[in-house]
């Protein structure tokens, strides 16, 4: 089976769908995902997951992001691109130290309303949907961090910026709101993206590129999933452990001779591999309790012939049979384990407990 990262080097014009459409026909299969949406004016980095790969969509998507964009001062639209209608055009514009000043002060954390041109939903619509009716709805500002935001050229109306934030930060609505705070207004002309994670632009390949080679040629441009996560320590777990794992069972860190801080990540490793990401968590007296966890005695069914699918809570005598039963069991559970530290709490209601 065909998975793995595809770095394409998204060209202007076509949407992130038509790519992931185009990469299906190309890879056989319908398992094509991405890691994060560039609209048709913008160009650059699109991390397509295929196969198995894109299980790890959701961790990709939070990676932090750089751009070049294109900032034209004095005119705003719609959309808040060069794409949009024109609301307001303004002749007085500012110098360039001026603009470096006004962008300089949207580094760090902040509060980004986001665009009504955007895919974002609410009341189960989008708004962009809601915008083309000329529908406009608030939006709650989101938390989005700029780390970074250098000015790299230009003068006169337009300019050329590097930025590097965190994941749904608009960039179109960062660069409006720099026009805004300069007096004349901006709106974004062009945006490349560069980065995402540690996956570069300059190690993508074009469609084109893509297309024009051989089925087996293509294959090889295939990064394993767990490059993406070269940055997590990197764990080999034993055989039983490596079982657990799988199940979805926590490991504790004393058995298999790891200390890593609360909230690290760890990249899995078995017999065959990288299997799963881990993170580690910490619980305040180092056992993990589910307190909430009750027994109530039942039988499958309300009748005794045939499986009605309802299930019954039994009789007085029938429960103490059946607790009596699970007690059995538990001690069985507890000497097929005793080596892994996991035993049950009686008596009935049971909590399971990870006694390390």
């Amino acid at each position: 089976m065909t998975d793995g990262i595809l770095l394409i080097d998204k060209p202007e014009g076509i949407t992130s769908f038509d790519v992931v459409a185009r990469v299906r026909r190309l890879f056989g299969t319908k398992q094509v995902g991405h890691t994060g949406t560039l609209d048709p004016l913008a160009t650059g980095l699109l991390v397509v997951l295929v196969g198995r790969a894109v299980k790890a969509s959701e961790l990709l998507i939070e990676k932090d992001k750089e751009y070049i964009a294109g900032l034209r001062l004095g005119i705003t639209t719609d959309t808040e691109d060069i794409t949009g209608s024109v609301l307001t055009r303004s002749e007085s514009l500012p110098a360039r130290e001026e603009v470096a000043a006004a962008a300089g002060q949207f580094i760090g954390e902040l509060l980004q309303t986001p665009p009504m041109y955007s895919a974002l939903k609410v009341g189960g619509k989008k708004l962009v949907d809601l915008a083309r009716q000329g529908i406009t709805v608030e939006r709650t500002p989101r938390p989005v961090t700029i780390r970074s935001l250098e000015i790299l050229g230009g003068e006169g109306p337009d300019y050329q910026i590097r930025v590097s934030c965190s994941k749904g930060t608009y960039i179109r609505t960062l660069l409006a709101d720099i026009g805004k705070a300069l007096g004349c207004g901006g709106t974004m002309y062009a945006l490349r993206r560069t980065r995402a994670g540690s996956c570069s632009v300059q190690d993508a390949h074009t469609l084109a590129e893509i297309e024009a080679m051989p089925a087996d040629a293509r294959q090889t441009l295939l990064s394993p999933t767990e490059s993406l996560f070269e940055e997590y320590p990197r764990v080999m777990l034993p055989a039983f452990f490596e079982r657990l794992a799988r199940c979805g069972c926590e490991i504790y860190q004393k058995k298999i001779g790891t200390a890593y801080p609360e909230g690290t990540r760890l990249r899995m490793y078995g017999e065959a591999g990288f299997f799963a990401l881990g993170e580690v968590r910490v619980y305040p007296d180092g056992t993990a309790e589910n307190a909430d966890m009750r027994i109530i005695p039942c039988s499958i069914s309300s009748q005794e012939k045939v499986n009605d699918f309802k299930p019954t809570p039994k009789d007085a005598d029938g429960a103490q049979a059946l607790l009596a039963r699970l007690d059995q069991l538990n001690a069985q559970f507890e000497k097929a384990f005793s080596k892994t530290g996991v035993s049950a709490v009686s008596p009935y209601p049971t909590e399971w407990k990870y006694a390390y």
